[in-house]
């Protein structure tokens, strides 16, 4: 029997309560183990705050979005942290590994914590799907039907008033989920960081299909910069590792297109209603399947790995495989859907 603890940190994500309970039931089932969750991610951890996860406590979660066990951006490693402070507290709740979701930042710290000797597993967790070394992550499916759904209803609403339609979505670094909701639907121009674009070829772009008596409509990612700027939008400070906010582009560009073409133009920003609420069926299968297989790394002592999606099949990988370096939308694939523009 091994006593396995579980967090989850940075930002909430559909599917989280799905590994949670697919981490339980595998080790309780498979293994006999017994499970602790640490509240709010490694806050939990620093402060000794956790609670015991049973098979009652995981009943019916994985259709739930958000993380019953609460989730935070601290870090390990903040004033009164450290490796001797996490290994003091999982020693005090008789932890023997920690089964660690989160996105680079918390993967990040789960790596400097192997490195010290903590018996770690991974398991990655963003809707933007931008970590290194895995195909996909839960959440992102969840992301991009929701910002399917409502960019279909503005398409609708913008034909009924001849606007054009600009639909901000997430994506500080990376524009999978632009790219992925502006295929689906259709939209004539989709916006990235990964690709820089000129107010003017925007507004050929919404010209075009207007011409031709369409509804043009515009995905923009959080984090695009246009051509003369330097750096991504951000009016709303700081966050807690001293990051912009982003958030803003769609309305800053919008006035830009009606005063380049003439047409009226409207903007909505999706924001946080794209990483909440109930996970996809396939997310639910993702995180289910993730979640099994941590429990099977940490039997088989695979400490500072991480387990990841390679086409249909569950891996393991070095954790250091999954840090430092995003994993972005390729040229190619900017390239099929840059065809479809205008």
């Amino acid at each position: 029997m091994t006593r396995i603890g579980i967090l989850t940190s940075g930002g909430d994500c559909p599917g989280l309560n799905a590994v949670i309970r697919a981490c339980v039931l595998r080790g309780i089932r498979g293994y006999g183990d017994e499970f602790v969750g640490f509240i709010d991610g490694w806050r939990g951890v620093l402060d000794g705050v956790a609670v015991e996860l049973d098979w009652r406590s995981v009943r019916g979660i994985s259709k739930l979005g958000g993380t019953i066990l609460g989730t935070s951006r601290t870090s390990p490693f903040e004033e009164g942290g450290g490796p001797g402070r996490v290994a003091a507290v999982l020693r005090e709740h008789r932890v023997d590994a920690l089964v660690v979701i989160g996105g680079e930042g918390t993967l990040t710290a789960a790596k400097l914590l192997h490195d010290e000797g903590i018996h770690i597993v991974g398991v990655p967790k963003t809707v933007d799907n931008d970590i290194s070394a895995t195909d996909y992550t839960f959440g992102f499916d969840t992301a991009v039907e929701i910002a399917t759904e409502a960019i279909d209803r503005l398409h609708t609403t913008g034909e009924s008033h001849h606007r054009c339609m600009v639909a901000e979505v997430m994506g500080r670094h990376v524009g999978w989920i632009a790219l992925h909701a502006g295929m689906a639907t259709s939209a004539h121009a989709i916006l990235i960081p990964e690709q820089r674009a000129s107010i003017e070829e925007i507004c050929d772009w919404v010209r075009k299909p207007f011409e031709r008596g369409r509804t043009p409509i515009v995905v923009v990612a959080e984090g695009f910069v246009p051509e003369g700027m330097n750096h991504a939008h951000s009016e709303r400070g700081l966050d807690a590792f001293d990051r912009p906010r982003l958030g803003g582009i769609g309305e800053m560009l919008a006035p830009l297109i009606e005063k380049g073409t003439g047409i009226e133009t409207r903007s909505t920003t999706l924001g946080h209603i794209q990483r909440g609420g109930t996970p996809s069926a396939s997310d639910r299968v993702l995180a289910t399947r993730l979640g099994m297989a941590a429990v099977d790394a940490v039997h088989d002592s695979a400490w500072g790995t991480m387990v990841a999606t390679r086409s249909t099949a569950i891996v393991r990988v070095e954790l250091v495989e999954a840090i430092g370096k995003l994993k972005t939308v390729p040229q190619d694939r900017y390239d099929e859907a840059f065809r479809l523009f205008g």
